[in-house]
């Protein structure tokens, strides 16, 4: 891969509405998501989240801005661009009554894929989510993780460029979580670009390499966690405490201090993304249903 072609935009959105009558799910954002990169997406309940996934992802049309993904107009190059696309939605989509085979043979060959490359996708997908012992048995009777594993599968079984995962992680156990996590960061390391929402703060901490916090469908804050931690918005708490520009400073009144037989102890104090998420966002209860 060439530097321009890692530095590459895949997602390009500027000034993005898009509205449900008066009200304004998306509000002028601006997002940009690098080749081979996975940016987190958090915001409390109705931060339109999953609106601009449904967006990028080619299944609902915006109000107005300009939005470019892996080049391409996703209202006017829907078709085509479906087809480079991994897309793992909130809700399960997959067919109860069939086998986890039969459910990947489906929508490998929804995708195009026949013949020896079929078989083979599907065999991995059964290894990427650990199900091929569980290869012949109906998904009505899987537990929550194994569908959300093998949900995860279903979506990257055409080995898709660019892959949608909105909240992938709901309901499930320990194990499966991790499992997750694993399929995640396997992608993440054979360069797949990836969008990723969840309201599971340590999760975005792991796996995203930048963080964008939507509130109320704006854009809040960007970066990675470093650079959220520096956040002007992000405030220090603890007790009896002074702040200072530069460790000089600070090192000068522990002297002065010390001169006056005063203990004192110089701490830097690191925010973490629950913090940060809260000193941005809020800390009043959203009830409404993300958008």
């Amino acid at each position: 891969m060439t530097p321009d072609e890692s530095t590459a935009a895949v997602i390009e959105v500027r000034a993005l509405v898009r509205r449900f009558g008066e009200r304004a799910a998306v509000d002028e954002l601006d997002i940009e998501l690098r080749a081979g990169e996975c940016l987190g997406l958090l915001g409390p309940n109705g931060a339109g989240k999953s609106t601009t996934v449904r967006i990028l992802s080619t299944l609902l049309a915006p109000s107005s801005g300009s939005v470019r993904v892996l080049g391409l107009d996703p209202v006017k190059d829907g078709e085509r661009l479906r087809a480079r696309l991994g897309v793992v939605p909130q809700e399960l989509a997959l067919y109860e009554h069939l086998s986890a085979r039969e459910n990947l043979e489906f929508f490998a060959g929804l995708q195009g894929l026949s013949g020896t490359m079929l078989a083979d996708a599907v065999q991995q997908g059964l290894a990427l989510s650990g199900l091929a012992e569980r290869a012949r048995d109906r998904v009505k009777g899987f537990s929550g993780g194994m569908k959300r594993r093998l949900n995860i599968a279903v979506a990257l079984v055409h080995s898709p460029e660019l892959v949608f995962l909105d909240e992938p992680t709901v309901g499930i156990d320990p194990q499966s979580r991790e499992r997750v996590y694993e399929m995640v960061e396997s992608l993440h390391a054979r360069g797949v670009s990836m969008i990723y929402t969840s309201h599971q703060l340590g999760e975005v901490e792991r796996l995203c390499d930048r963080i964008v916090i939507l509130d109320r469908g704006r854009k809040v804050a960007e970066g990675t966690l470093a650079e959220l931690q520096r956040h002007p918005s992000v405030h220090q708490r603890g007790g009896a405490s002074l702040r200072f520009a530069a460790v000089g400073e600070a090192l000068r009144a522990q002297r002065l201090l010390l001169q006056q037989n005063l203990h004192s102890e110089m701490q830097e104090e690191v925010p973490d993304l629950e913090r940060i998420f809260l000193d941005l966002t809020g800390r009043a209860l959203r009830d409404r249903e993300d958008a």
